[in-house]
């Protein structure tokens, strides 16, 4: 399991629609995210080869810290999802999000 931190506000999507309103970082703007297992995340249903259908909830400031450029996807708990994470549609990966205090940034 890997773990990586990320500046929450490094690369948002939104950056030019918000170009006159600056944002300070500060130490709440880190995520910590924790790369899980997917096989424990995804429910696989039929054989292994089967494609899951998974709905996303839009695409998020933060990258992939494996990819490095591909922005991450919210996936929130659904049939076939047994945990809220973060997804990365380049590689596949799945990530836990937390503050630096330790709560989790996923959950409603």
């Amino acid at each position: 399991m890997s773990e990586y931190v990320l500046d929450a506000l490094s690369e948002p999507l939104y950056q030019q629609a918000n170009a006159s309103r600056r944002q300070r970082h500060t130490p709440d703007d880190t995520l910590v995210l924790t790369e899980l297992n997917p096989s424990t995340v995804v429910d696989h249903l039929d054989s292994d080869n089967a494609p899951v259908e998974l709905i996303t909830f839009g695409t998020v400031r933060e990258t992939c810290p494996k990819c490095n450029h591909t922005h991450l996807k919210l996936v929130l708990r659904q049939r076939a999802v047994r945990v809220a994470h973060l997804f990365c549609a380049e590689c596949h990966g799945c990530f836990d999000a937390r503050y630096p205090n330790g709560a989790p940034a996923l959950s409603i």
